[in-house]
């Protein structure tokens, strides 16, 4: 056990339950009477959520600018035409309703507009943003905890990146919880957010520092989505188990995971991103076929750190189980395990291979070098 030096730090107001929302219109004037309003396609006017929040925004007496279209995996091309919109109508505040796709592009948009920056510049670092909007989030989908932390993810097919970006001044205001907003969320998307959360809880695990009673809440909030997604598949309108899942999806990238560590590894999700970026594979399902592959490669190099976390969640410390076993659990719930189930076939192995050398993908703590991609390919197509 070993305990790094760490600096905690979230400054969002969280609200958490049913009909939450209601308060939604009297806190965004608080910050502002012209609103920004992003949000993605379909499905949050076709379950209504729409209207409970342009309602509760109305009848406080806002102004609302409304961007929609925001893609699943987000593109800085959005991202682009939004803060054009929004810089055009003078924003006072910026309203995500969505989950985090939406959320994150509300975060570089508001910085963007903000600071009047080119988007992109902002996440390769050449342009240092020292302001943002203030942003309110109402999510509508548990798994990527982007409602409560201060990092943004973005795609961009012309540079062939999806990049992620930190800074302290992403960090929500408040974000408004109500798990009725996730009901209608498909069994697809549900396993993959059940996946998204147990992999960032999975990259803290494996981040540099070993505090044990963070070991024991990290491997809680997994263990608790591991009991409660599998039974929401059968009963997907189940508030309570909503509700579970919710707060596993926060809790699992809110900060509480790196007490006492120096980072999280995030090799998983750089590897997952690649597959996102070339297939447009959903970034749920990339994550439950690169994880397994990842402890494969890791079995010999950190096998004290596999054991453990086989105990933690399973009881037993054999690797090659451990393994199984998180394997098991993705195909119960749904998610993909081999690149052939994402119907990605063997013709795209070099594509896969060279794009991850392009990226030079590696983990913050367990490194990744060029010929651990092919060995990496190889495993992602084992079942």
């Amino acid at each position: 056990m070993n305990v790094e030096n760490f600096t905690a730090y979230n400054p969002v107001k969280l609200r958490f339950g049913k009909n939450i929302t209601e308060k939604l219109g009297e806190t965004v004037k608080l910050y502002g009477s012209k609103v920004f309003l992003i949000y993605g396609k379909v499905s949050v006017k076709k379950y209504g959520y729409y209207k409970k929040v342009v309602d509760s925004l109305t009848q406080s007496g806002l102004e609302l600018i409304e961007y929609r279209g925001i893609k699943p995996n987000p593109i800085v091309d959005d991202v682009r035409k939004a803060v054009a919109l929004g810089s055009k109508h003078n924003i006072d505040v910026v309203v995500a309703l969505g989950g985090g796709s939406v959320i994150d592009s509300a975060k570089i948009i508001g910085l963007s507009i903000a600071n009047k920056a080119e988007p992109w510049q902002i996440m390769t670092g050449q342009s240092v943003p020292q302001k943002s909007l203030p942003l309110i989030t109402v999510l509508t989908l548990s798994a990527t905890g982007s409602e409560m932390n201060a990092a943004a993810v973005l795609q961009n097919h012309t540079t062939g990146q999806k990049l992620g970006f930190v800074n302290p001044l992403l960090f929500p205001k408040e974000s408004f919880l109500d798990p009725q907003f996730t009901t209608t969320v498909p069994a697809s998307y549900t396993a993959y957010g059940v996946v998204d959360l147990i992999a960032h809880a999975l990259e803290a695990f494996f981040g540099k520092g070993e505090p044990s009673v963070i070991d024991r809440i990290t491997s809680g909030i997994i263990v608790d989505a591991m009991e409660h997604g599998p039974v929401l598949m059968n009963d997907l309108e189940n508030y309570n188990l909503r509700a579970a899942l919710m707060l596993d999806a926060t809790l699992a990238l809110n900060g509480v995971t790196t007490y006492g560590k120096k980072s999280g590894d995030w090799g998983v999700h750089a590897i997952g991103h690649e597959l996102s970026l070339l297939f447009d594979t959903p970034h749920g399902a990339a994550l439950s076929i690169v994880y397994p592959a990842w402890l494969k490669l890791q079995k010999n190099r950190i096998p004290k750190r596999i054991s453990c976390l086989g105990k933690l969640l399973f009881g037993y410390d054999d690797i090659d189980k451990t393994i199984s076993a998180l394997k098991n659990f993705f195909q119960k719930i749904g998610s993909p395990i081999t690149l052939q189930e994402a119907d990605i076939n063997t013709t795209k192995n070099e594509q896969i291979i060279k794009q991850m050398s392009k990226n030079n993908v590696s983990g913050m703590h367990q490194q990744l070098h060029q010929a651990d991609y092919a060995k990496l390919v190889e495993f992602m197509r084992q079942e």
